[in-house]
């Protein structure tokens, strides 16, 4: 039995009377049905976002043409950024990993069992070390290992491997190498990464150490998109957990890779989901 489609809308412009009311008629003139409306206003800076997903079972505008359409009579009227995405498409994502492996399994865990709908045709890491765990389940392993004399190189390559599988968003999995701006570039908002609440509080070697040290009481995660600016991208998710004098530096490091895995977990099921809109280094996550 095939699954009913429907397209999800994001829009982000300057709030004006009339945008939603002008978006649900071209949807019910055009024989489409409204599933889902989420929007937004921020007063402080007179700006609106939606989220608007509809069945197009019996719209009358061919799924092709939908976005030139859409475009033409709605878009350039509003002065909108917009994107149409439908979810018929399975998007198709890469993970980047090097040696921490938590982040990793529990996503790989998520794919293989069919908790995601999305396809995942390539591994890439700067280690040799999973590359078993990826292909015992049919997934290209790519080791590709940098340093600071091949960096550009190497990004090269993985750029020709990305493109070649027609990679639509990376996950870093605990990458432990900086991404060049060229990379962040041609993915923009689609590099999801996650970083421990330790940054930049704790910086070095030894965050855990450090924290500990501290008596810190909680512990979190944060969930985002890369930028060029080190883990200051917009954010998608955040979570905490509490910490007590109880707790030792092994109960902190698996207290925080269980956040960790969670938090990107759940970015990444606001990215598969069209449910984030990315604006000036913030997100609206619906």
């Amino acid at each position: 039995m095939t699954t009913p489609d429907s397209a999800v809308l994001r829009i982000h412009c300057t709030d004006q009377k009339g945008i939603v009311a002008q978006i649900t008629e071209f949807i019910h003139d055009n024989g489409g049905n409204v599933l889902k409306l989420n929007q937004h206003v921020d007063h402080a800076e007179n700006y609106f976002y939606m989220r608007l997903e509809w069945d197009l079972q019996g719209f009358s505008i061919p799924k092709g043409k939908i976005r030139e359409y859409f475009a033409t009579l709605i878009a350039s009227k509003y002065g909108m950024h917009w994107v149409i995405n439908f979810k018929q498409t399975i998007p198709r994502m890469a993970i980047f990993v090097s040696k921490y492996s938590h982040c990793f399994f529990d996503i790989m865990a998520r794919w293989e069992t069919k908790e995601w709908k999305v396809e995942l045709p390539i591994v890439i890491s700067n280690h040799e070390k999973l590359r078993v765990a990826t292909e015992r389940l049919g997934i290209e392993y790519h080791h590709i290992p940098i340093d600071k004399d091949n960096k550009l190189e190497q990004e090269d390559k993985q750029l020709d491997l990305l493109k070649k599988h027609k990679i639509d968003f990376i996950v870093l999995a605990r990458y432990m190498q900086i991404l060049s701006p060229k990379l962040v570039t041609e993915y923009k908002n689609h590099i999801i990464n996650i970083h421990h609440s330790s940054l930049p509080a704790f910086a070095g070697a030894n965050p855990y150490g450090k924290a500990f040290e501290r008596g810190v009481k909680l512990m979190g995660a944060t969930g985002h998109y890369v930028t060029n600016d080190l883990d200051e991208g917009p954010i998608i998710t955040q979570d905490v957990i509490p910490i007590s004098h109880r707790d030792s530096i092994a109960d902190m490091k698996r207290k925080g890779k269980d956040i960790e895995k969670t938090v990107l977990a759940n970015a990444i099921w606001a990215h598969l989901n069209y449910n984030v809109i990315a604006h000036n280094n913030k997100t609206i996550v619906f």
